[in-house]
């Protein structure tokens, strides 16, 4: 198990119901970063609204809302 530093607390990412615990190779990587990976497997992502919310525990929560768009 890895110790977070206060730098970096431990991260979840959400994108809709799916849920993304950060490891090693994201601790040093800020929330675009990590948007940058996430998106080649979640292409929703791309455009998403990005909100963060902390846990009582220190856990920074990061969830990427889609944004609706236009089809056609």
């Amino acid at each position: 198990m890895t110790e977070q530093t206060p730098n970096n607390p431990p991260r979840i990412f959400k994108i809709g119901t799916t849920t993304i615990q950060s490891d090693e190779s994201l601790v040093n990587l800020d929330n675009e970063q990590v948007r940058a990976i996430l998106k080649r497997t979640y292409p929703e992502v791309a455009h998403a609204t990005t909100r963060e919310t902390t846990l009582e525990d220190g856990t920074v929560v990061v969830h990427y809302q889609a944004v609706a768009g236009r089809k056609g």
